[in-house]
């Protein structure tokens, strides 16, 4: 198939778009390689790609309206894989606008793109944040979502009603996937494995927030990669039971459906720390901080109905993932 990849250059949409090329697929990646983070990693992920049969790349933002309008004019594709997005919770707070522009903006013109070109699939991600202030765990996709904490948890349910409206005015088929803190090699900068690594080995303290005490869902990303893909031919179809007096947030009497894709096994930031403490043989230093404006205390996935749908749940744990990030560090920094 011929499929579209939005944010090529960015964490997961590298890891993906390898997935697609090593299944045979020619795959169309765009981004806009912005400095959000450096630039020079989102040009390495892009190498690992650049050369290989059935690999094209464009730099174009999402939200640059008429680039995207001529992109779709001039090509046709199978699927869409949305992955561009201003991403990060803490960085909303200090770049608001951002999040507006490359969010909203850049998803409704992916939205219109697949709404005149009859695009058969459309699969966007979404994320773990838009749980926000529930408590109630494991966060099903079945669970309401209405009270989110940060801007950026905000953007993306407004991404996933956005999808639900073009899925019932225009019978486009949309699936979001709730993305479970991911990580592993090739990651960015501003996440905590990264962060985390770099000062231990540079013997310089890392900013513990809540002292370790909150509990994350990590989420390895090829295993992403992997339910992005496997979902991609999981086309929605309207829920035949769907009842509009009582309805379920994850489906729809439209071709809409939302998945979390998390490991199903949080890890309480200390053991976080421990672990990779551990790998590298040295001792943090630690400045342990109150909860930052914007988190949660913690995340755990739902991931069966995933699971039911794709045959597949993630499942690396932080020891073998946290391993495998640590030997792509040591090497790509020569750390």
């Amino acid at each position: 198939m011929r499929i579209l990849v939005t944010g090529a250059a960015g964490f997961i949409g590298s890891f993906v778009a390898g997935r697609l090329l090593a299944a045979g697929h020619s795959v169309l990646g765009i981004d806009d390689l912005n400095p959000y983070y450096s630039p020079s990693l989102k040009r390495d992920r892009l190498a690992r790609l650049e050369g290989r049969e059935g690999f094209e790349f464009r730099q174009i933002a999402v939200q640059d309206r008429e680039g995207i309008k001529a992109l779709f004019d001039a090509e046709r594709f199978d699927r869409v894989i949305h992955l561009a997005a201003q991403a990060g919770v803490r960085y909303s707070l200090e770049n608001p606008e951002a999040y507006v522009d490359s969010n909203l903006v850049g998803f409704l013109t992916i939205l219109e793109g697949c709404r005149h070109h009859q695009v058969p699939h459309l699969v966007y991600a979404s994320t773990s944040s838009v749980y926000g202030a529930n408590t109630r765990q494991p966060f099903s996709p079945h669970h309401g979502v209405d009270h989110p904490v940060s801007l950026y948890a905000a953007t993306k349910r407004a991404n996933e009603l956005m999808a639900h409206t073009y899925s019932h005015l225009y019978r486009l088929p949309t699936t979001g996937l709730r993305f479970f803190t991911v990580y592993g090699p090739w990651g960015r900068p501003d996440m905590a494995a990264w962060l985390f690594t770099k000062a231990i080995l540079a013997g310089e303290p890392i900013k513990v927030f809540n002292h370790g005490k909150m509990r994350r869902d990590f989420t390895y990303v090829t295993d992403v990669a992997e339910a992005v893909v496997r979902v991609m031919d999981v086309i929605p179809e309207p829920n035949p039971e769907w009842d509009s007096d009582c309805p379920d947030p994850a489906t729809s009497n439209a071709p809409f459906r939302i998945y979390n894709v998390g490991n199903s096994e949080p890890v309480e930031l200390n053991h976080f720390i421990a672990v990779l403490e551990t790998l590298l043989g040295k001792t943090a230093i630690r400045e342990n901080l109150p909860l930052q404006l914007g988190d949660v205390l913690s995340t755990s996935a739902d991931t069966s109905d995933l699971e039911a749908a794709t045959g597949f749940r993630p499942q690396t744990s932080i020891e073998d993932g946290l391993a495998q990030f640590v030997e792509w560090y040591r090497d790509y920094y020569r750390a």
